[in-house]
C-alpha cells in the first residue's frame, strides 16, 4: 500500500527539476499524478517517462485554470509548484532600484497570481469531499531579502502568507482542506548548471556555493519530494497552515564555534 493509493495528485510546473521528481515520488506511491506544465512538449515527454497524465497549464492564465477545472473538477492533493526566478533568459537587473516593473510583473504573474489561481482551483475542487492537501512550493527566499532577487524573493514571501489564509479559510469552513508552504533554499537542479559548469573545478564551485550552509551541501529534488509526499499523505493530517524549510540548516544561525 502507498502512502497516496488512489489519490488524484496535480503537480504544477512537472516537467523537469523538482516538480519532477514530486510526480516520480507521488506515482511511486500510488496516486494517480496530472503533471502539467506550460512545456508542452518536455512535459508530454516526462508525464509519458514517469506514467503520469499530461496537460499543458500556464499558470498565470486564469482562463486556463478554468479549463483545467473542467477536466478535473476533483482532486486530492495539489502541488503549486510552478515558478520563474526572472533570471531565465540570463543575466537582469532585479534589485529594487533597478527592476523594471514589467519583470516585477511577469514574476509575481507566475509565482504569486499563479499561487493564488492554484489554491482557489483547489478549494473548489476539494470541498465537496470536504478533505485534500495543498502545498505551495515557496523558498527560503520567502524568509530572508534577497537584495539582487527582489520580484522573486517578494513573490515567495507571498506565497508564504497566503498558503496561511488559505489554511486559516478552510479551516473556517469546517474542511480538512490542508495547505501548507516548502521553503527549499540551494536545491541541485538544471539552474545551478550554468554556474557550476563541466569543468575539473566544478566540485570547487559547488563547495563555494554552500560555503555558508551548515551541512555543506546542495539538497536533492528527491529530498524535497519526501516532504511533499509527507504533506499530501495523512501522515501530516493535523498541520496546515506551516511553513517546512528545507536548507540544510541555513536559516537556524551561524555553526561557527566560538573561538
Amino acid at each position: 500500500m502507498g502512502k497516496l493509493d488512489g489519490k488524484i495528485c496535480v503537480v504544477t510546473g512537472g516537467a523537469r527539476g523538482i516538480g519532477k521528481a514530486v510526480c516520480e515520488a507521488f506515482a511511486h506511491e500510488g496516486a494517480h499524478v496530472v503533471l502539467t506544465d506550460v512545456d508542452a512538449d518536455q512535459g508530454a515527454r516526462t508525464a509519458a517517462a514517469l506514467g503520469c497524465e499530461f496537460l499543458k497549464l500556464d499558470v498565470a492564465s486564469e482562463d486556463e485554470w478554468l479549463a483545467f477545472a473542467e477536466a478535473h473538477p476533483a482532486i486530492d492533493v495539489l502541488v503549486n509548484n510552478a515558478g520563474i526566478t526572472g533570471f531565465e533568459d540570463g543575466p537582469a537587473l532585479h534589485d529594487p532600484e533597478h527592476a523594471s516593473l514589467a519583470e516585477w510583473h511577469r514574476v509575481h504573474a507566475v509565482n504569486t497570481d499563479g499561487c493564488f489561481l492554484g489554491c482557489r482551483y483547489a478549494l473548489g475542487a476539494m470541498k465537496q469531499a470536504g478533505t485534500g492537501a495543498i502545498i505551495n512550493m515557496s523558498s527560503r527566499s520567502g524568509l530572508v531579502g534577497i537584495p539582487g532577487a527582489a520580484a522573486y524573493a517578494a513573490s515567495k514571501a507571498a506565497i508564504r502568507n497566503h498558503t496561511k489564509s488559505v489554511a486559516l479559510y478552510a479551516a473556517q469552513q469546517g474542511w480538512q482542506i490542508r495547505c501548507n508552504s516548502i521553503h527549499p533554499a540551494a536545491i541541485l537542479t538544471d539552474i545551478w548548471e550554468p554556474m557550476l559548469g563541466d569543468g575539473p573545478d566544478r566540485d570547487a564551485k559547488m563547495a563555494a556555493l554552500v560555503a555558508d550552509t551548515p551541512l555543506k551541501r546542495f539538497g536533492t529534488v528527491e529530498e524535497v519530494a519526501a516532504l511533499c509526499v509527507f504533506l499530501a499523505s495523512d501522515d501530516s493530517a493535523y498541520m496546515t497552515g506551516t511553513e517546512l524549510t528545507l536548507d540544510g540548516g541555513l536559516l537556524a544561525g551561524s555553526a561557527a564555534s566560538p573561538g
